[in-house]
Parts: structure tokens; C-alpha cells; sequence
């Protein structure tokens, strides 16, 4: 029996190290080496379009299926179930009162008016224009993912053997490549930052310290398989400067870092990501914040200022939003980057849902859990825009300043510009807003003259919404987990107006 059993267990031993080999081999002369001098065989771009060409014929055949059935597929509303115009509280209660109203010489109060509040209420409900920032993109067609397909029954065999293809590759395949690249290229950078951090401060410390962060986030990038397109590099951030982007998942770090070394700015952490941060901060200047100092705005606001007054530092990379948005829009920047005087390099983000969702909602998702979703998706594909620098203004305040900015980004990326705070999806609306659509209303029932009298008893705006009183997130380079509220939010398109 024995001879017969040590000849097979010495075969699979065989076979086994030579996949191993082969499986390395592969990796070190089709991935690493070229994440290494960062060029690329175009394998990717190749693997991308000829999903595309799939995704087309799964769509066709899908819409094919429901055509027979006499069906119809599922469609998500891309701008919204209510058509909305802008337009004041005063201009629609005026509407709403009719020409009536027009004959009395004092304003006073109509039981009418009530239905312009209800009406707001129920579409905020119906649309609400700020929840659904914080789930994931719907798509107009099928990346045979059972995880974005709301139409299967129109399946047909064909589409699910295609399926049942896709998922071996994926996980199979693609899933076991992905992970050995992660682990080389963080096993990497906890060495070599290490490693770098024993020498003495000076230009080859300095030299090393960034060839080595670029080959590690290269390699991380190919972990993902992720195929990006950067334009206008000629804006790329400089030393001196703060880059600010939007903000939709934590490998926007990882995206942004593949093209040039930044210094990151965070809460620090425990468990495997503090590791990270005290090997990557040993060889470059990053900055790490205790919880107890990231309250401190003074405090952080020196940290950045010293930071970006030394022209020899790298550029900090900060997300104003400071929560994630699911790729459609931007929300409202803190302005704290914004007040340290020093020259803003704006940074627009679009990731392409076609091949995975690259969002991170972090009320359902762990971050574990997350980059599992991410490394068993199709590929993330994503476009960087360079924007050109910019400064802040003659008598232009910071909040002025950021709203500038996120306009730029919004524009450039084809995302919505939303004034919203992030914040929202964890916390209640503030008194602040509701206080406000009172004045609003109040102006409506005493007149203008009035209203002057008794602003002057009422907090400006500035003064209402205290950036204090928000959770000052500005600082950080990193997504913050967090459980959304279940309450919808009804306020009307003239809050939006004085919300800072």
C-alpha cells in the first residue's frame, strides 16, 4: 500500500511547486516588475474593452427577453422621480394664495399656505435628494454581477452559463491574483518605508522614500485591477500645496498616489492600518492626528500650515467632504483646508459603475468586506482630472473659497454640485435649518420691513451653522464609518441657498 501512496503524494508535491513557480513567475514578469518601472503591456485596457463588448450583448439579449415576455425591464430614474424647479418660498406661497391676495394691503396668514410645507415634505420622502447620495449607482445596463441586476428574469440559459463563467474567473482566478498582489504590495511597503526610515534626513532619503511609495501603491493598483486615465497631468500638485477631490471610496488614495506621492493627512488608527501609518510616516512627513487633537482645529490648522509652508514637503491630500458620496455628486467641503492660506490644487474623480462599484457605504459594508466586493468585481476604472491650482481671493472667506473649488470639481467631473453636508446621512438637521425656513416664512407674513427688525435679534448664517458644532472632518485623509439616520429630510430649495 505504502508504494503506491508515496509515488502520488510525491506527484501532487510536484505538481503543486511547479503551479507555485509558474503562479510567481507570472506575477513578478507580468505584473510587478512593470508596476516597477511603471509601464504597462495594455493587458488591462484590452480586458476592459472586450468586457464592454459583453456587457452589450448581455443587455441586448436581456431587453430581447423582456421584449418577448412583453415585459419591461427595469430602468433607474438618473434624474430624479419629480421634476423640480427652482423657485423661492415666496414666489410659491404668492402662487399658491392666488390673485387674491394681491388686493389685501397687509400680509397675513392663509390656511392655504400649509399645503406648499406639506407638498415639500412629500417629495423630499418621494426624492429625497440627499439619502440617496449614500447608496449605490444605478445602471442602465447588466455587468453580470447578480449584485446590480434588478431584472432577473429575463435571464436567459446563455446569460446564465455566461454568468457562471464570469463568477469562476472572478473568483477563481481573478480573486487569488488580486489577493497575492495586495498582500506583495503591503508587505512591501511596511519593509521598505521601514527600511528607508534608517537613513538620515537628506535628498536620498527623500528620492527612495517616493520611489518606493510609488512601485508599492502601483503594485496596490494592480491588486484591483484598476485602469486609470489621468488628464491635465500638467497641473499635477506641487510641494507647497493642499490637493482636494471628492470623495467616494478609500482607494481614492491608492488612485491618486499611482501618479505621485502625497502626503496624507488621518486619524491614527490601531491593528493593521496603524502598523501601516508608522511605517509610512518613519520615511515621509505624514501627518497623523489622536483622536483627542483632530477636535483641536487651532491645532490641526498649525499642523497643516507648518506642513505646507515647507516647500521641500509633499503636497497634502485631503477629502473636504470628509464622509463618501456614491459617485454622482459632490457635497458640501469643510472649510477648514481652506483657511490656511496657501494655494488649493483641485482634483475631480469619476469612477465608471460599469465595472464595479467603487462606493463605499459604510453603514452596510465593513472595510474588509468592502475590499472583498472590490477585488471580486470586474475591474475599477476611473478617470482623474487635474484641475488648475487655485488661490483664494481678495475678500473672498473660506467657505466662498470652497464652494469655488467644489463647483470646479463638480463641473469637471460631470457630478451634481449639492451645498448639503455629508454629515447628514449620520446626524439630524440641525435647529439651525429649520430656524431658518421660519424666517423665510416669517418674511412672507410681516413684510421686508419688519423682517429687518427682527434680524437683528437672529444669528447670520455664518454664525448658525458653526463648523464646530460639525464634525471636522476636513482633516482626514480617511473615510469615517458611520450608520445613516432614518429620518428623510424636508427642507426647501431656499434653505439650500443660505446652507454654508
Amino acid at each position: 500500500m505504502a508504494w503506491f501512496v508515496f509515488p502520488f503524494d510525491n506527484l501532487v508535491c510536484m505538481c503543486l511547486g511547479i503551479s507555485i513557480t509558474v503562479w510567481f513567475t507570472l506575477l513578478l514578469v507580468f505584473i510587478i516588475v512593470p508596476a516597477i518601472l511603471g509601464v504597462s503591456f495594455g493587458i488591462r485596457r484590452l480586458y476592459m474593452k472586450t468586457l464592454l463588448v459583453i456587457f452589450e450583448w448581455a443587455t441586448l439579449r436581456m431587453e430581447r427577453g423582456a421584449k418577448e415576455k412583453n415585459h419591461h425591464l427595469y430602468k433607474p430614474y438618473s434624474n430624479g422621480i419629480i421634476a423640480k424647479e427652482p423657485s423661492s418660498l415666496e414666489q410659491e406661497i404668492h402662487e399658491l394664495r392666488g390673485s387674491a391676495n394681491s388686493l389685501r394691503s397687509e400680509p397675513e396668514f392663509e390656511m392655504a399656505d400649509i399645503f406648499y410645507f406639506c407638498r415639500r415634505g412629500v417629495e423630499s420622502i418621494v426624492d429625497d435628494e440627499v439619502t440617496k447620495r449614500f447608496s449605490a449607482q444605478e445602471l442602465e445596463s447588466w455587468n453580470l454581477l447578480t449584485r446590480s441586476n434588478y431584472n432577473f428574469r429575463h435571464i436567459s440559459v446563455r446569460l446564465s452559463a455566461l454568468w457562471g463563467l464570469g463568477v469562476l474567473i472572478r473568483y477563481g482566478f481573478l480573486l487569488p491574483l488580486r489577493l497575492t498582489l495586495a498582500v506583495t504590495g503591503v508587505g512591501l511597503l511596511l519593509v521598505l518605508t521601514t527600511m528607508v526610515g534608517f537613513l538620515p534626513n537628506g535628498e536620498l532619503r527623500t528620492y527612495l522614500s517616493e520611489k518606493v511609495h510609488l512601485i508599492c501603491y502601483r503594485i496596490c493598483v494592480r491588486a484591483l485591477t484598476a485602469i486609470i486615465t489621468y488628464h491635465n497631468r500638467e497641473n499635477k500638485p506641487k510641494n507647497g500645496g493642499i490637493c482636494v477631490a471628492n470623495h467616494t471610496t478609500p482607494i481614492d488614495v491608492i488612485i491618486l498616489a499611482n501618479d505621485g506621492c502625497y502626503s496624507m493627512v488621518g486619524q491614527v488608527h490601531g491593528g493593521l492600518m496603524g502598523i501601516i501609518q508608522r511605517a509610512m510616516v518613519k520615511s515621509s512627513p505624514h501627518i497623523w492626528f489622536e483622536r483627542s487633537e483632530v477636535k483641536d482645529r487651532h491645532h490641526v490648522a498649525k499642523r497643516l500650515g507648518d506642513h505646507v509652508a515647507d516647500k521641500t514637503k509633499q503636497p497634502i491630500l485631503i477629502f473636504p467632504e470628509g464622509t463618501c458620496i456614491n459617485n454622482t455628486s459632490v457635497m458640501m467641503f469643510k472649510k477648514g483646508s481652506f483657511e490656511i492660506g496657501c494655494t488649493v490644487y483641485p482634483v475631480a474623480i469619476k469612477y465608471d459603475p460599469r465595472f464595479g462599484d467603487a462606493f463605499w457605504n459604510s453603514s452596510k459594508f465593513g472595510i474588509v468586506n468592502y475590499l472583498l466586493r472590490m477585488m471580486s468585481s470586474w475591474a475599477i476604472v476611473c478617470s482623474v482630472w487635474y484641475l488648475p491650482p487655485m488661490n483664494r481671493e481678495e475678500g473672498e472667506d473660506a467657505v466662498q473659497f470652497a464652494n469655488r473649488v467644489k463647483a470646479a470639481i463638480a463641473a469637471q467631473g460631470g457630478l451634481v454640485d449639492l451645498l448639503w453636508d455629508g454629515g447628514l446621512k449620520r446626524a439630524k438637521v440641525k435647529d439651525a435649518f429649520k430656524e431658518e425656513q421660519q424666517k423665510l416664512y416669517s418674511k412672507v407674513l410681516v413684510g421686508d420691513q419688519d423682517q429687518d427688525d427682527l434680524s437683528e435679534d437672529t444669528l447670520v448664517p455664518d454664525e448658525r451653522i458653526n463648523e464646530d458644532d460639525i464634525d471636522t472632518d476636513s482633516v482626514k485623509g480617511l473615510c469615517i464609518q458611520c450608520e445613516p439616520t432614518p429620518e428623510h429630510i424636508v427642507l426647501t430649495h431656499e434653505s439650500e441657498k443660505g446652507y454654508t
